[in-house]
């Protein structure tokens, strides 16, 4: 492992080679224990780049590193390994699968890792825990509210204590009070488990919770606020 978990080097993508780029030569580097947000106007590409940043699309320029490893460079399996291992993503969409129950949601990762009982139990307990959801273990996901699939996907993206953690818009669904609960988590557990993460978020609220706040466009990635006391 490195100190620089994430690096990107000269980012470039477009949709199509008729079409502006939706950014480029974005430069961005992640140390552990580093919590970003990334705002943006919608279409800027914010969705984009955490794919890219996940290994689920590639880039047209440039080079995304993970823990040493460009992206790039390796082969459709090995990104997922790599991916399966290293990063916690929480999609927009949510993805959580409606017959499994909360708990085999939230313990999808650690089955993929193949972590065995009791470790692969506690751990899911631990953070139906954290994010408030230990007394819906039992239920199907498609029987809970939005705003309680919400916090299985966060739940499902920090059980395995990735190295990255990538999470698009995570409290869109949630009050005021909630989302400062899963933020402070978020946050806490970054720091905590050694990693790093990148927010989307719409919020300045939610923004405000980061170390230091970019905003993305089609010129790359500016800071709007530096890192906090």
């Amino acid at each position: 492992m490195t100190d620089s978990i994430l690096r990107l080097e000269n980012l470039s993508k477009r949709h199509s080679p008729d079409r502006p780029a939706l950014f480029e030569g974005l430069n961005l580097e992640l140390k552990q224990g580093e919590y970003v947000a990334v705002m943006g106007e919608s279409g800027v590409g914010k969705s984009t780049l955490l794919n890219l940043l996940a290994g689920l699309d590639r880039p047209d320029t440039g080079r995304v590193l993970l823990d040493g490893h460009d992206l790039g460079a390796l082969d459709d399996d090995a990104t997922t390994l790599l991916r399966r291992r290293s990063v916690g993503f929480v999609f927009q969409a949510f993805h959580v699968l409606p017959y499994l129950t909360v708990s085999q949601n939230v313990a999808l990762p650690l089955d993929l890792l193949a972590v065995h009982e009791p470790e692969r139990g506690l751990r899911t307990r631990q953070m139906l825990t954290a994010v408030g959801i230990e007394a819906l273990a039992a239920r199907q996901a498609r029987e809970l509210s939005g705003g309680e699939v919400q916090r299985v996907a966060i739940a499902r993206a920090l059980v395995h204590r990735p190295r990255l953690v990538l999470a698009d818009e995570p409290t869109g669904n949630l009050d005021a009070r909630s989302a400062a609960q899963i933020l402070t988590l978020l946050r806490t557990r970054i720091k905590s488990d050694a990693g790093a993460g990148i927010i989307i978020t719409h919020s300045r609220n939610a923004a405000d919770t980061a170390d230091r706040i970019l905003t993305l466009d089609a010129g790359g990635l500016n800071p709007l606020r530096g890192a906090a006391a």
